[in-house]
């Protein structure tokens, strides 16, 4: 992050990239400032328009309007402390389009250096104390291929699951449910299965935080965890293969009953 100013953390749904985002923003700032913090979703109608300036219709014709990153580095310019702008969903976008000609400016190396804008007579420079994390989920079925000139101004940072990581493994043991430690069992199982999966991948695996329940783990809270998140989800991967839903549909209802 230090080096490149540019990470993408990408990874299947549920590992914890959002989290991990923000964490790693207030860990280089050594504090919890929110106000050096912006977050915004890119989709796929999102244009360099919305995301640096363009024009939109007011009352009486046209006016020129400012968008987020514009905002965000001039917030930026004149103070020395990091600042962290983080992308959603980063794939989702037209990222040649959206950046424009900032995407020559958020190299590292040509931080500070100034073109003029497309929308006004303006040159306009990235900050060197501004820091870009994008987030991209790998089981996305939408997912554009990010092009070449886009990918080497960015570091890449893969998730995996965290079933095995020693804090999950605290938290789990704290609950005290044998219902909820078998559940977790299977789903490492499920995920052995999805990531040697020709069709599917390591990027399709059940992240961790779908089993982040807060204090209390009860038969309700399981049995919704697996109607209403986990059997709609691999009915999905497995669409055109029901002998392989009827199989982990049972091994996961049966996981949580006694």
């Amino acid at each position: 992050m230090l080096k490149k100013k540019n990470l993408i953390l990408l990874g299947a749904p549920g590992v914890g990239k959002t989290f991990t985002a923000e964490r790693l923003a207030y860990s280089i700032m050594g504090e919890k400032d929110t106000s050096r913090v912006m977050m915004i979703q890119f989709h796929q109608s999102y244009s360099y328009e919305d995301f640096i300036m363009g024009y939109r219709p007011v009352e009486k014709g046209f006016s020129l309007s400012k968008g987020p990153f514009y905002e965000f580095c001039k917030e930026a310019e004149p103070d020395d402390r990091p600042y962290f702008f983080i992308i959603d969903e980063i794939n989702r976008g037209n990222l040649s389009k959206i950046f424009g000609e900032l995407l020559m400016l958020i190299e590292n190396d040509k931080r500070g250096k100034e073109v003029r804008l497309l929308y006004s007579d303006e040159q306009f420079s990235v900050p060197e104390n501004v820091y870009i994390i994008g987030m991209m989920n790998t089981a996305d079925r939408s997912l554009a291929m990010i092009d070449y000139a886009l990918r080497r101004r960015f570091a890449f940072f893969e998730f995996e699951p965290a079933f095995d990581n020693e804090g999950f493994k605290e938290y789990q043991a704290s609950m005290a449910n044998e219902n909820f430690d078998r559940l977790i069992e299977t789903v490492v199982k499920l995920n052995r299965d999805i990531s040697e999966d020709a069709s599917l991948g390591s990027g399709f695996q059940i992240g961790h935080s779908y089993f982040a329940a807060g204090n209390t783990i009860d038969e309700e809270w399981l049995s919704d965890i697996v109607e209403y998140e986990l059997l709609p989800l691999i009915k999905e991967y497995w669409f055109d293969e029901p002998s392989k839903i009827e199989l982990w549909s049972s091994k996961l209802c049966d996981a949580i009953h006694d």
